[in-house]
């Protein structure tokens, strides 16, 4: 079993890396490549798409390396490989982006991304830092997560799906944002799991062994 982690220039992947390659090596998950291959990323068998800064760019820059874009499609789309995406990774599973302007994003969950507005405005946004999870629906890459348990974030702008069935845990930021979606073999997780401690690490070697 292999799992690639998909590297296009959006951000350092050294935390990443090193706790993917950790729960891989602790839980007998396979091997861990770090690649922006479109072959690599068609032949793998679970892909990790990260992504920091804003959305715009992380689209365009993963449309820069020839054929990326459309070997992760082919794989998740069609194939049906395990996905999962980190923060704007997770954001371009949706519909739009509308961060800056209006750009496509997978369509995968539908809905859009839009800046975070919390009810107190004593709140600052970038939305920065540990924040409780509440669980909205049971999910094997959940397994041993509950509600309470600690993630943290980094972000301004946060997905709205329009269907509620694919939000499987949010936070309260002066209102509800959404923390993790998923449908089918796809999961997306709006924080950092690779900076999330115990509970970051149990996600990560839930999505490693994670069989849909």
């Amino acid at each position: 079993m292999t799992t690639v982690l998909i590297d296009y220039d959006a951000g350092n992947l050294h935390s990443a890396e090193k706790a993917f390659q950790r729960m891989a090596v602790e839980t007998g998950a396979g091997a861990l490549v770090v690649s922006s291959d479109p072959d690599v990323v068609a032949k793998a068998d679970r892909i990790v798409l990260p992504g920091d800064g804003a959305f715009p760019a992380c689209r365009r820059g993963l449309a820069q390396f020839d054929g990326l874009e459309e070997a992760l499609l082919e794989a998740v789309e069609r194939r049906g490989r395990p996905f999962l995406g980190i923060c704007v990774g997770m954001q371009m599973m949706t519909s739009w982006g509308r961060e800056y302007e209006d750009v496509a994003g997978f369509g995968w969950i539908p809905g859009e991304v839009t800046e975070i507005t919390p009810a107190d405005t004593a709140l600052k946004v970038p939305h920065m830092g540990w924040n409780d999870l509440v669980i909205d629906r049971p999910h094997p890459v959940l397994d041993g997560v509950s509600t309470g348990d600690h993630a943290y974030f980094v972000h301004s702008y946060a997905m709205q799906p329009a269907d509620n069935a694919h939000l499987l845990a949010h936070v309260d930021y002066g209102g509800q944002v959404t923390a993790i979606v998923g449908r089918d073999t796809m999961v997306g997780m709006q924080f950092h799991p690779e900076k999330s401690q115990s509970s970051g690490l149990r996600m990560i070697a839930n999505f490693l062994n994670w069989r849909p």
